[in-house]
């Protein structure tokens, strides 16, 4: 049987690392809405892993936020501009 604090360890493992490649790719990506949208991806990876270290009203406050509240600005403001960077 697999210890929980295991499960644990793996769980943060794999939230930092996803959340680190939605960086680079929030970053590198060309089209504003998709970076966007992997933007709230790496939000939900830290809610996720904010949840994992038992801080439940961080992780609320976080997907407000992170997720809702940031996404749904950023969408806006790139509504009265293009959508796609220019290099």
């Amino acid at each position: 049987m697999i210890p929980p604090y295991l499960i644990l360890d793996l769980l943060i493992i794999f939230t930092l690392t996803a959340s680190l490649i939605l960086t680079v790719l929030v970053v590198l990506e060309r089209d504003l809405v998709r970076a966007v949208v992997y933007s709230a991806a790496q939000s939900i990876m830290y809610s996720l892993l904010y949840y994992t270290l038992m801080a439940p009203d961080i992780v609320l406050a976080y997907v407000a936020v992170g997720v809702g509240l940031y996404s749904a600005i950023l969408l806006f403001a790139i509504s009265k501009t293009e959508r796609y960077e220019e290099v």
